[in-house]
């Protein structure tokens, strides 16, 4: 049998000695509020309760323990919980890695485009810095040939 079935089943045993436990308890105190009460009686069902209940409870620390040893990932034959834990902490670990790619891509996307804006203006700043250049120039040039000349031959 497959050890989470051998699990269920000492569970199961546990339960039955629960309700064991419950019924002696019951019935030693359908005994003690009679009138006429017997004792022994009494008392034989008040052994058997707390007979039981140690019972129960040694079955219990047992599957407590074997589940403490289970959840703090030390290795067990036949539980596939440590490799789920691995696994699902793997999962939160890729997520938390794609979040931080995908936070950095963003602030990378946005510091490019805000030095291409930044490269546009200067550009178009020297574009225009030239353009006026090349009018002064012109300009300059139309009022040398504007000018009248003087003649040198006049004096």
């Amino acid at each position: 049998m497959s050890p989470p079935m051998e699990r269920i089943q000492i569970l199961e045993a546990i339960e039955k000695d629960i309700i064991t436990c419950l019924q002696s308890a019951g019935q030693a105190f359908m005994e003690l509020s009679k009138d006429k009460s017997n004792s022994k009686q009494a008392e034989g069902q008040t052994h058997q309760f707390i007979k039981t209940l140690g019972l129960v409870e040694s079955k219990l620390s047992e599957q407590i323990n074997y589940l403490t040893q289970v959840s703090t990932g030390q290795p067990h034959e036949g539980s596939g919980y440590e490799s789920q834990k691995v696994l699902q902490m793997a999962w939160h670990r890729l997520q938390h890695v794609r979040s931080r790619v995908d936070e950095l891509e963003r602030i990378k996307n946005k510091h490019l485009h805000s030095r291409n804006l930044a490269n546009l203006g200067r550009s178009q700043q020297s574009q225009q810095q030239q353009q006026q250049q090349q009018q002064q120039q012109m300009a300059s040039n139309n009022i040398s040939v504007q000018q009248p000349q003087t003649n040198s031959s006049a004096s």
